[in-house]
């Protein structure tokens, strides 16, 4: 154990750091403070390059050749971390503070075996035997609840799915059982329900351990669940902090307030209450406003004295440790309702465009070394898909990586063909036609927004070219002229200025760069649009502003949106029917009320009890799922839900291995493919709970 220490584990006071270019310096950090007692957890919580991780290497005194600290302490338990030798910070490193890192490749050794990356810490640091090292690598595997910890600590990082390394990341910074754990978005890379049990794993231990945190994220929802307060950021400072239940519930910034609204929490509606983006943009650090640094972006700003020079903390009475960087906070009515934009009318859905019939997708892998066995193994990516998507229709597809979402994909867009069954648009079969044979116009009518928008446009063209060359290929416009003028409509359409024709990809942001590729797919009036996790590599702030941007689009074109996502808050928000799917199975289709209301089937419910809300009147059931998810390369025999179904025992003993179930219909054309019988569905709870105002 850590010695006892009654003081703040970490202090931070009036920190600023720089990054120092051949041109200037860059200010990444001002005037940061914030307190971290024992055991306490903190969430540090803002958009990209707000400087959430730049603290977090300040404290490990790791900021690189062009780092440094120009102003300002850190303490770790009352001692001045800047003024530390090289050799005492490595004594503390790894063994009183350790930090998590957002991709847990990065933390683990490719070519050296799991055991041996564990039993390093404590034989480095406190000197200790192999066998012991050993058995306390043994101890903190079971400790971050893997299976077979042996088989573990004997397998390389990659025989370990994303979930596993990362708790393996977490075990090893637990070995030398540190005083402060650093955690930079932990969870980014992880499905929702590996995430979930992350989440209370991290909690758990902190309880057991008595470790303070300090949890770095965008996911407001996910500090919620797992801190006690909380410090947001701006721009390179801190505009507010408090307790998890002062900032939630009392916000006094109004950059806090103008986050809350641009995400989805229950009760938030595309038609009657749409969520209200940020306008404007996030500043570059060389360009920053004088005085607030909201101040351009903000609703209460009021000239000669927001911008009148620098605005310190200040202390919010009667709440604890809660202040606000904002000179009006006590001015401000913060609970007035927010301003409402005009309620648009929710459109009616159209005939069905697109349909799906027992659609089956299998791979063949062939026999090898690294897979074992001597025969070909059949990887069964979509078993039986059946749906209709009609015009002007959101439908959701939700599900874990490696449930088939994707595959599903591929095959719509003629990147893959299908193995059976048949896909119909406007009542044409094209599930054997490959991209390359299909003809222009299904080409158009059929397009993609990816989820990465960085990796989707080509570098070396020009926003306008890139556009253009969409049209040229889908046969718009019959000259330059006619091209370019379509191309500079489309900019309008996605709310980009005329003069992003001519920028380079580079000198876009994440969000303008995704409004491209939307730009780009609906170049050619597309019919069907998949949205393959468009807003998942977003900020919380774009990601309000792209949502409502596909909507509105959507509404004026008549498009069917499948968007394809793991987060249900916004599915929630903008789906008109939802379709989960698990191991290539559709295991539940229906309306968005029908499927976040019970009846579920047994693997929704564990989906929506995973997905953190960043509401603190929301009560929710935890159900963690025990186990991964099966291999679609071996499945599971009978239903494939069944090895982590928590309802198993309430099915006639043995039929959920043998038999896979039927998909049962409601009279309102609600689905759920499971053995439970009616009685027991009828016996099913809401998960998530809205307290009554």
């Amino acid at each position: 154990m850590t010695d006892r220490y009654d003081g703040p584990i970490l202090e931070i006071e009036n920190l600023s750091i720089s990054f120092f270019t051949r041109l200037r310096e860059i200010p990444a950090v001002m005037d940061f403070s914030c307190t971290v007692m024992p055991g306490e957890a903190m969430g540090l919580v803002g958009e990209s390059g707000c400087g959430k991780s730049t603290v977090a290497l300040g404290v490990m005194q790791d900021l690189g050749v062009n780092g440094r600290i120009v102003g300002g302490t850190i303490k770790f338990k009352g001692r001045d971390l800047n003024t530390m030798s090289p050799e005492e910070l490595r004594r503390i490193r790894g063994k009183e503070i350790a930090m998590i890192y957002q991709e847990p490749m990065a933390s683990l050794n490719p070519a050296m075996r799991i055991g041996k990356q564990l039993m390093e810490v404590p034989m480095i640091h406190e000197g200790v035997s192999e066998a012991e090292a050993y058995a306390r690598a043994l101890e903190v595997v079971t400790d971050v609840r893997l299976p077979d910890p042996e088989r573990m600590l004997n397998s390389f990082p990659h025989q370990l799915s994303g979930g596993q390394q990362q708790r393996i990341v977490i075990a090893m910074a637990l070995m030398a059982n540190p005083a402060l754990l650093i955690l930079d978005e932990p969870t980014t890379a992880l499905d929702v329900t590996v995430e979930a049990a992350v989440v209370d794993l991290v909690k758990d231990l902190g309880a057991r351990y008595g470790t303070s945190m300090l949890f770095i994220s965008h996911n407001l929802g996910l500090v919620l669940e797992t801190c006690d307060r909380l410090c947001v950021m701006y721009s390179g400072e801190a505009v507010e902090t408090g307790s998890i239940q002062d900032v939630f519930d009392r916000m006094q910034h109004p950059y806090t307030q103008a986050l809350f609204r641009s995400i989805p929490l229950p009760g938030a509606d595309k038609t009657a209450r749409p969520l209200v983006a940020i306008p404007g943009n996030f500043p570059l650090p060389h360009e920053r406003p004088k005085g607030c640094n909201f101040g351009p972006r903000c609703d209460y700003f009021e000239a000669g004295r927001c911008d009148g020079g620098a605005i310190p903390m200040a202390e919010v009475l009667g709440d604890d440790r809660h202040g606000t960087r904002c000179l009006k906070f006590d001015e401000i009515d913060w609970t007035a309702p927010i301003q409402i934009a005009a309620e648009t009318a929710k459109p009616e859905p159209g005939p069905v465009v697109l349909k799906m019939e027992n659609l089956k997708k299998y791979y063949e892998v062939a026999a090898s070394a690294l897979f074992g066995g001597t025969n070909t193994k059949v990887v069964k990516a979509n078993e039986d898909l059946s749906f209709e998507a009609r015009e002007s229709e959101t439908l959701a597809i939700v599900g874990e990586s490696g449930c088939g979402k994707s595959t599903f994909a591929k095959v719509l867009m003629g990147l893959e063909t299908a193995t059976e069954g048949r896909i119909l648009l406007d009542n044409r079969e094209i599930q054997g036609t490959e991209i390359a044979a299909r003809d222009t116009k299904t080409v158009a009518d059929v397009q993609m927004v990816f989820q990465n928008p960085f990796d989707t446009l080509n570098p070396s063209m020009t926003v306008g070219r890139q556009i253009i060359r969409a049209l040229e290929i889908f046969g718009v416009g019959d000259s330059e002229e006619a091209r370019r003028a379509r191309m500079l409509t489309l900019l309008d359409l996605v709310k980009l200025p005329r003069a992003f024709a001519d920028r380079m990809p580079r000198q876009l942001s994440g969000g303008q760069k995704q409004r491209v590729g939307i730009a780009r797919a609906f170049a050619g009036d597309a019919r069907i649009v998949v949205a393959d996790e468009p807003v998942s590599a977003l900020d919380v702030s774009v990601q309000a502003a792209v949502t409502d941007l596909l909507m509105e689009i959507q509404r004026e074109n008549k498009t069917t949106l499948l968007f394809i996502s793991h987060d249900l808050s916004i599915v929630r928000y903008l789906s008109d029917r939802v379709m989960v799917m698990y191991l290539g199975h559709v295991v539940e289709l229906g309306t968005t009320d029908e499927v976040f209301a019970p009846p579920y089937h047994p693997y929704t419910e564990a989906l929506l009890s995973a997905v953190p809300i960043a509401d603190t009147t929301v009560e929710k059931e935890r159900i963690v799922l025990e186990g991964d998810i099966p291999s679609a390369m071996n499945p599971p025999p009978g239903c494939p839900f069944q090895t982590r179904c928590r309802w198993k025992a309430d099915v006639p003993e043995g039929r959920c291995e043998r038999e896979v179930p039927e998909m049962r219909r409601t009279e309102s054309g609600h689905q759920i493919k499971c053995h439970l019988s009616e009685e027991v569905l009828a016996r099913m709870t809401p998960v998530i709970k809205i307290a009554a105002e």
